[in-house]
Order: C-alpha cells, then structure tokens, then sequence
C-alpha cells in the first residue's frame, strides 16, 4: 500500500532530508586518505547529536543503525563494495572510493541520501564512473514527476548508464520512503516505459542508481550485510529522497 502524504507530513520529511543531507555533505568533506570509515560513522553519530540538540528530546535520530542487524549509523562501502558496508578500521587509500550512505528519522520521518566519494587522487576511470552514475540519478529524478512511472525512471537510468559501458544493478532497487525506511513503490533501476507504478502528488522514493564496471554480478560479503562486485571492479552509488508534486520532482535531501 503507498501512503500519499500530506502537506504538513512533506514538511517532517524536509527537515528530515535536509539534515541528512547536511550531515552526509560534512561527512563526505572528511573523507581524505588515512581515516577510516569507522571514524567516518563515529563523525556522522556526533553530528546527529549535535543536530539534535536543536529540538526537542527524541525528535531526531539516526535511520540505520539497528535496521536489519545493521551496526553503523552510515553505510560505508569502499572500492567493490557497492552498499551496506559495515564501517571498520581499515585506513582508506589514495585513490579508493567509499560509497556513504545515510539518513536520519525526524519526528517519526525517514530521510535516505548517498554520494560515492574520491579518496585523494583516484584514477580518470574512477572519475569517470562517478560521473556517469551522478548523472543516472539526475536524470533519474526528472522522469519522477506526476503521470510518469517507475517504469519511465529505470528505463532512463538503464539505457544511459549501458550507453556509458556500465552495468546497472538489478537485484537491489530504490523505494518508497516515509514513516518507514522501505515502503512502496519499489522503483527499480531499468525497466520498461509506461510500466510499474504510476506517480502521483504525495508520493514519496529514494531514487539511487548503483552501477559497476564490468558485469553487476554481485555477492553479499561475509559480514552478511555489504554487496560487492568481483575484485577490483569499479563501482558507484548515488541516491536522493524525492517528493512527486504538482510542480514536479523535489529534491528533500538536496542542499
């Protein structure tokens, strides 16, 4: 069942996203070679409290932490691990990559926001396939608008990112988003037009495009929570919660 929300709900999930967002934008910026993505959570957890401190006791915290097992309120997910990597102490290297995926619950509210980030120096390869999955999800957001389906958003992501030489993912997909961190519609990251779900004003997802050099044939990792790809493949994932309205898609955890 999708739950369309209303004006005063969209508000909750503005200031949701727009916490996420600046959290996530302030974790990202201390991504250099030598941290660890432990220190990178340990970051994001301050942060939330420190947020918190603005409102009244118990109207913020964090979306992830306890969520399916899961021990970190950031997903960390570095090189060939594509999402759900558990933060460790493993120094990050020049020239890595490390996908941060994040949110926060504001008043009973989900919010639900992911960048790939460039450790130092990375290679022009690395470069590029961050580029290339930006853009998916850019493009991916202007299909979300009233009348088009998830159908319309995962067929654009779909024949740009193969147009690009990429692989998408597609045994893990986008979702509707609100008083629960996974709701429905699933929006997947290829498709057909005209098919899925329709999109209607009051609607909810997280878009987030995750895409792989090479064939997406992914493995859950031994800690039973991260995905990856085959050694030594590039991969990236970028994500954003979007409100469908009559005016179009708006971005809530854009800053």
């Amino acid at each position: 069942m999708i739950h369309l929300k209303k004006p005063e709900e969209l508000n909750l999930m503005r200031t949701s996203g727009r916490i996420a967002a600046e959290i996530l934008r302030k974790v990202a910026s201390a991504v250099r070679p030598g941290i660890t993505t432990r220190e990178l959570d340990k970051l994001a957890e301050e942060l939330i409290f420190s947020y918190a401190k603005k409102y009244e006791k118990g109207a913020l915290t964090h979306a992830f932490k306890g969520y399916q097992g899961f021990p970190g309120v950031l997903c960390s997910s570095v090189n060939e691990v594509i999402v759900h990597g558990i933060p460790d102490d493993m120094p990050l290297k020049e020239g890595d990559n490390v996908g941060l995926d994040f949110g926060v619950i504001f008043k009973g509210w989900y919010s639900d926001t992911a960048v790939t980030v460039p450790v130092g120096e990375v290679s022009f390869e690395t470069q590029r396939i961050l580029r290339v999955c930006k853009k998916a999800l850019r493009l991916g957001i202007k299909k979300a608008k009233q009348g088009s389906t998830t159908g319309d958003i995962g067929n654009t992501i779909e024949r740009f990112v193969e147009d690009q030489g990429y692989d998408i993912v597609r045994n893990l997909c986008g979702h509707g988003i609100g008083k629960n961190l996974h709701e429905e519609p699933e929006v997947p990251n290829f498709g057909k037009r005209h098919r899925g779900v329709k999109l209607e004003p009051g609607m909810v997802i997280a878009i987030e495009p995750m895409i792989v050099q090479g064939k997406a044939r992914l493995a859950i990792r031994k800690d039973g929570q991260g995905y990856e790809a085959p050694r030594g493949a590039l991969t990236a994932h970028f994500e954003h919660t979007v409100a469908i309205t009559e005016k179009g898609p708006e971005i809530l955890t854009d800053i």
